[in-house]
């Protein structure tokens, strides 16, 4: 602990400059006495640090004294300012390694690059998770992230619609999509995707398994999650729909408001188009369709239109005011 903590001062010193034992102290979280020991270590290992004293004193390295990187440019180096993501970071378990390695990337660099690469990390921040949601909850994340690089097999217990299975994994990969983590493992000799959200249970075994040399973990997400996204469409709906309900249709996924801008027809006298649609289901479309009220109208299939009829028949009947059949006769008051 006290090796890395002397590490870390060096650095810190290489990337900020001057610095007070207070300021230090607090960062490590020890006392000022820790750090002027530390501090006399440093000089006994022939690190050139000195002190000044006042009130605007502190440590400080001999200048000069610094660890360049050769061969990256400023570009690069404020490229790599942006690598990082601390949310992702944290629930790998990897939240100090990742604040360490920045530490160490902003010390080893050119003073005009660190400045860089301050200035990106200041003006850009990535969110991954998106809007109105959460991030999973990924408290197996650490140990299925060990597994994928120790390459090791995992017992699973893992929820799905039907019922929770039992699955022995060979763990490739993880994968972030929009706050949520997947995990890609080989189940005999197909690579399959599992919601780390949706293992209930499981166990690192010590069963090892050699990792397929043609594995590509970023071709095989890509290629799989378009199969998936193409896939999950099995029908068609033709709609009218007002300019407002065109532009409304992006809320049932970009794919659906990307074949609606390429089939759309020009308007007719009234600003209707007609539009064809890929559809999941008819209850999916239909509980998605609501939601454009009166600016869509389903032309077919009837099994949708009759579906949205229903839908709307009930609202009527669940908001519609009631008529009291009997009313009770007035009392009067008593003198």
């Amino acid at each position: 602990m006290r090796a890395s903590r002397l590490l870390s001062i060096l650095l810190l010193l290489q990337a900020r400059g001057r610095m007070t034992a207070e300021a230090l102290a607090s960062e490590f979280e020890v006392s000022v006495r820790t750090i002027y020991r530390d501090v006399d270590q440093l000089s006994a290992a022939d690190v050139p640090i000195y002190a000044d004293r006042g009130p605007s004193g502190g440590f400080q390295l001999l200048d000069g004294y610094r660890t360049k990187l050769t061969g990256l440019s400023p570009a690069e180096a404020e490229t790599l300012s942006l690598a990082g993501l601390p949310g992702p970071a944290a629930q790998l378990g990897l939240a100090d390694l990742l604040t360490a390695a920045q530490l160490k990337l902003s010390a080893a660099l050119p003073e005009r690059a660190r400045a860089n690469a301050g200035r990106v990390g200041a003006r850009f921040h990535l969110d991954p998770v998106g809007w109105f949601r959460s991030a999973d909850d990924a408290k197996l994340l650490p140990t299925i992230a060990n597994a994928v690089w120790n390459e090791k097999c995992l017992d699973v217990h893992y929820r799905r619609a039907e019922g929770a299975v039992e699955r022995r994994l060979q763990p490739l990969g993880l994968v972030l999509k929009a706050g949520v983590w997947y995990l890609v493992a080989q189940v005999g000799d197909q690579p399959r995707t599992y919601r780390v959200s949706n293992i209930i249970d499981l166990a690192v075994t010590e069963e090892s398994f050699k990792r397929p040399k043609d594995f590509d973990l970023t071709r095989f997400w890509v290629t799989s999650s378009r199969a998936f996204e193409t896939s999950v469409y099995h029908s068609s709906a033709t709609l009218r729909v007002t300019a407002r309900g065109l532009a409304k249709l992006d809320v049932l996924g970009s794919l659906v408001a990307r074949a609606a801008a390429e089939t759309a027809t020009p308007p007719d006298a009234d600003g209707w188009v007609s539009v064809t649609i890929p559809i999941e289901s008819i209850d999916r479309a239909a509980s998605g369709l609501i939601a454009l009220g009166a600016d869509a109208e389903v032309v077919e299939p009837s099994e949708l239109r009759e579906r949205l009829v229903t839908t709307v028949q009930e609202l009527v009947r669940l908001y519609a005011p009631t008529q009291l059949t009997e009313r009770r006769p007035r009392q009067r008051k008593r003198r």
